[in-house]
């Protein structure tokens, strides 16, 4: 062991009168140790959140939809066949896409009605297995239609299996006194769950047939559908697929769909990381105001230490090595404490709910009711350096304090 290892940790180890001291080593050392598990527990909730909504978006969406540019998708069964021959593609669905409103009894709600192929849609979406009560295969039986619906569009418009609803569109025929809105009544065979409130209340399917029918668009539909096999490659996929069917069409992955949420849920991982960092400069700033009274303590002890042959690299390194051992310490504190709380949240948080009896998440509002959590162990590793960066940045000036003391001008008065 080199002697300024030694001596440093000798330093942390406070005498009665330095006592002081000491219980601001441990605040210190308590500060880094928040700090640390401050970040990791958030930045796993953060990430947790992102997949959480990941997964629920890719389960009712598609991850990539071609549409022709005008509208009038009429050969879209020639380009299915041709997209599924790309060996990345798992299926292939048409649909069509409206705003229309619903009318029941006693409300009016505007949603997007989608018109969907039941024979293909289960290989692109999990929409079959997000339905919770009634059964799509009663969609196109009996002489009124039937429609799927959100259960919380349900509540709305205060509806369940077996009622009818009326559905009206803005685009009808145009007669003498204007724009006739068109009307059909539909039958609810369905309703669906998919943990999104923003897609429960304002999605509706109907069949393929059914929205031609009603929408009098003939054969045409408005675009196809596509799953892949690894929905993070989408981007590449789709301008592959572009490529082979035509400069008339145009595709787009689901992250581009859905570019504003998650570039939103990234910016406020950053603003979390950059405020939570903040633990760390207060604790950083903790370790420089020990380092200091620790300097100004062993004035003697560094006089005597240069008179006998000591170089101020090597008084600089004692004290650089006193702040970096309440640096780590601190981080590995709140290393292991932080993944503690980030691996099992969801029992932390269910025990807070049950002794405080409340619901720190409501699923009425939020997209979940649970708290996620998914720690990624690139940010764990970032957390970790930049901890200890932060203490080691707090060492230099004391250190360098150190280093330039007079021996003659420190022991003169002794």
């Amino acid at each position: 062991m080199g002697y300024e290892l030694f001596i440093g940790l000798r330093y942390l180890k406070a005498k009665r009168k330095q006592r002081f001291i000491s219980i601001i080593t441990f605040i210190s050392i308590a500060g880094v140790a928040v700090g640390v598990m401050a970040l990791i527990v958030v930045l796993s909730v953060m990430t947790g959140f992102d997949q959480e909504l990941k997964e629920k978006i890719l389960g009712t969406n598609a991850h990539i939809v071609v549409m022709k540019y005008g509208g009038d998708f009429k050969e879209y069964y020639e380009i299915k066949k041709k997209i599924e021959k790309d060996p990345e593609v798992l299926g292939v669905t048409p649909f069509t896409f409206n705003q229309v409103m619903l009318v029941s009894k006693s409300a009016v709600t505007g949603v997007v009605l989608r018109g969907v192929d039941f024979k293909s849609i289960g290989k692109v979406t999990t929409l079959l297995k997000c339905i919770k009560k009634g059964n799509p295969k009663d969609i196109d039986k009996g002489k009124v239609p039937g429609i799927l619906i959100g259960q919380e569009l349900a509540y709305i418009l205060h509806v369940t299996i077996g009622d009818i609803i009326h559905v009206v569109s803005p685009m009808g025929r145009l007669g003498p006194m204007g724009m006739t809105p068109k009307a059909k009544s539909f039958k609810v065979t369905g309703i669906f769950e998919t943990g999104m409130y923003e897609y429960d209340t304002s999605l509706a399917y109907i069949s393929l047939k059914a929205a031609q029918k009603f929408f009098e668009i003939g054969d045409s539909v408005s675009g196809l559908e596509i799953k892949i096999k690894d929905a993070y490659n989408a981007r590449k996929v789709a301008a592959d697929i572009k490529e082979r069917i035509g400069s008339q069409f145009f595709a787009k992955d689901w992250m581009q769909m859905n570019k504003n949420l998650f570039s939103a849920l990234k910016l406020e991982k950053k603003a979390m990381f950059i405020i939570l960092t903040l633990i760390i400069l207060v604790a950083a700033f903790n370790i420089l105001s020990t380092l200091i009274m620790v300097v100004m303590e062993k004035t003697k002890d560094i006089a005597i230490l240069r008179s006998i042959g000591a170089t101020s690299r090597s008084i600089m390194k004692i004290f650089i090595i006193e702040g970096l051992i309440i640096g780590v310490i601190g981080t590995l504190f709140g290393l292991i404490s932080g993944l503690l709380v980030a691996f099992n949240l969801n029992k932390i948080t269910s025990f807070i709910e049950d002794l405080f009896h409340f619901k720190i998440l409501s699923s009425d509002v939020y997209y979940i009711s649970k708290l996620p959590s998914q720690v990624m162990f690139s940010d764990v590793l970032m957390i970790v350096i930049f901890g200890i960066a932060i203490t080691f940045l707090a060492t230099i000036y004391p250190a360098w304090r150190a280093s330039r003391l007079n021996p003659a001008e420190a022991i003169r008065y002794e």
